[in-house]
């Protein structure tokens, strides 16, 4: 049986897509079965996989709508091992549809429970914000990863997150484990980022801290507009080094 891991955080722009889409490719090349699953009204994994929108028929609303068999949602993409569900923007509307729904937060633990032996690892790109989606996302999910830019306000939202993991933990999903922090975007030229990453250091176990850090590298930032992940675009760039071995790091630590 597979494993679920969500990549979140409520604060946009710190690489929460960028590390699902990079992550799912490399653990692909690493000889793992792996299906990403878009989970943001945005669709940016999507067209990080070179998908065309336009041309999508069933999506990830569909699926957390239980509105067809998950199954029917799943595109093989071009890379090697990686499927993908992919999203539009009318994911959005599912946020409303849900709240009429008695089971609202389990919708998407439903689906990938049909999945889960399909795939050695499911990995869930969930959009910026703690509402609804998000929720079904870390109640669906086995572990999260927390991508993470050194700067004052991401130190806000980690407790915020950590407070609804608690929270979640308590009523709907006991097992709910945190599999790391990992630092993204950067630049060890700057004093702030320095002092915030060692602030961090400090207050977390370094179990659940990432050895790997991710770095400001314009490799990777050029590599979505080419529908590309960053290991295809340029291997041998610092991103695409720099995402292998949190891969690596990954697939050690799900032993």
């Amino acid at each position: 049986m597979g494993t679920i891991i969500s990549v979140v955080n409520q604060k946009g722009g710190v690489g929460k897509t960028t590390t699902a889409v990079n992550v799912a490719a490399s653990l692909g090349l690493k000889g793992k079965k792996v299906l990403l699953v878009d989970l943001d009204p945005q669709g940016n994994s999507t067209s990080g996989y070179g998908i065309v929108k336009k041309s999508l028929e069933v999506t990830s609303y569909d699926v957390v709508m239980s509105d067809v068999r998950p199954q029917e949602a799943v595109i093989k993409t071009q890379y090697k091992n990686v499927s993908i569900i992919p999203a539009t923007a009318k994911l959005a509307e599912a946020e409303i549809h849900l709240l009429q729904l008695e089971q609202r937060n389990h919708q998407l633990k439903k689906a990938l429970l049909q999945l889960k032996d399909d795939y050695d690892i499911i990995i869930i790109d969930c959009l910026p914000s703690l509402g609804i989606l998000a929720i079904n996302a870390l109640t669906a999910c086995d572990k999260f990863i927390v991508p993470m830019q050194c700067e004052h306000y991401s130190l806000e939202g980690l407790a915020q997150l950590l407070t609804t993991v608690k929270k979640i933990k308590k009523s709907a999903n006991k097992s709910l484990t945190l599999m790391g922090i990992v630092f993204t975007m950067l630049d060890r030229r700057l004093l702030q980022s320095n002092e915030i990453m060692r602030d961090i250091k400090d207050n977390f176990p370094p179990s659940s801290i990432f050895n790997t850090v991710i770095p400001r590298n314009v490799r990777i930032s050029e590599a979505p507009s080419h529908g590309m992940p960053i290991i295809y675009y340029d291997k041998n760039s610092k991103g695409a080094d720099a995402y292998q071995r949190l891969a690596a790091e990954i697939i050690k630590r799900l032993g």
